[in-house]
């Protein structure tokens, strides 16, 4: 089966040859494993041999002037196209540490809300047509990238104090981000539906949860940010697409009201956030496809993480609905080898 076929029936919560295989290595993951003997002119996915998948990013940005304030050995400092003020260590694979936020208050918000502009070099066109034939005759999922809600808002803009604080005190300056940004995000992507590029879904990244618990209650999730994830999820349907979050941390209590939204996967199952992925299969498996759920933590541990494989996959796997993943991405500690008994294991054990 291609990619596209094997992930569809996830979708449609039948079985089909194996589970798909869609994760994300940090780039030290892929240099290492470049370093250890994979090609350096071939993706990693088919090196390994697991699915093929596509992004399609469309930037939503204010276009606020980007610049290096200033650069040691160790880091360099930076403004980004969101105003935000950002540390880039040089340490590979490492965290950024934001500064300063441009936007932190409702005047600030109106300015780079003017300018979220609707230019079509937005859209990476020449990319789409150049790949586009290539991708489906490689039988590719392709997904688009939206970009909202209360993760990307606090860490890319806002700051999250001060993002947490306007959801209690500002909603409706809140509500304004959230549909400024979907409502760019659903625009442009239309317009390269329009254009005869249709993709098989969309997904966007909003981390709402930390260690044994979410960033704030189901309450103010049901309130701010679920008619969002609803409106997001109704656009995929309305063009007969899925639609897929990405939520860090335990949002355990959270996926009550996510299903309810109409949403249809979720990743990526925080385990060492304290996410049961058993609990998650036998109480929603019917209705939310399931990707992730493996311990990162434990992937550089061959006989650790090979025996968490044959242990969570089979069950996970049960009338389809399960795409194999770590539960964030794949770390850099993750030799060459150790990828390759991985891979081994979870076609193994996740074949029907």
């Amino acid at each position: 089966m291609t990619s596209y076929e094997r992930i569809k029936r996830m979708y449609e919560h039948k079985e089909a040859d194996r589970v798909p295989i869609i994760d994300q290595p940090w780039d030290g993951t892929v240099r290492r494993w470049i370093a250890e003997g994979m090609p350096a002119d071939v993706s990693w996915a088919d090196y390994f041999g697991v699915d093929r998948f596509v992004p399609l990013k469309i930037d939503i940005t204010p276009r606020f002037e980007e610049k290096i304030l200033e650069e040691t050995d160790t880091y360099y400092i930076t403004t980004t196209s969101w105003g935000v003020t950002m540390r880039q260590f040089k340490e590979q694979d490492s965290t950024p540490e934001m500064l300063d936020f441009k936007v932190t208050d409702a005047e600030a918000w109106a300015e780079a809300k003017a300018r979220m502009t609707l230019e079509d070099d937005r859209i990476p066109w020449d990319y789409i047509r150049k790949n586009w034939d290539r991708w489906r005759a490689e039988g590719s999922w392709i997904s688009a990238e939206f970009w909202f809600g209360f993760d990307v808002t606090h860490s890319w803009m806002m700051g999250t104090e001060n993002l947490l604080i306007a959801m209690m005190e500002e909603p409706e300056l809140v509500e304004d981000m959230f549909d400024t940004y979907l409502d760019r995000c659903e625009r442009l992507f239309a317009r390269v539906w329009d254009a005869g590029y249709h993709f098989d879904e969309i997904r966007w990244p909003d981390d709402m949860g930390y260690k044994g618990t979410t960033f704030f209650s189901p309450q103010t999730y049901r309130d701010l940010v679920k008619p969002f994830h609803a409106r997001a999820a109704k656009w995929a349907h309305d063009r007969g697409i899925y639609a897929r979050l990405h939520s860090c941390g335990d949002i355990t209590a959270l996926v009550p009201d996510i299903v309810d939204a109409g949403l249809d996967a979720l990743n990526p199952l925080e385990v060492k956030a304290g996410v049961d992925a058993f609990k998650l299969k036998k109480e929603w498996g019917d209705k939310l496809v399931l990707h992730g759920g493996i311990n990162a933590v434990h992937w550089k541990d061959t006989e650790r993480i090979v025996a968490e494989i044959y242990e969570k996959v089979p069950v996970l796997k049960q009338n389809g609905g399960y795409i194999f993943a770590s539960d964030h991405s794949i770390p850099n500690d993750v030799s060459l080898e150790n990828m390759k008994r991985i891979v081994a294991a979870a076609k193994d054990a996740g074949k029907y």
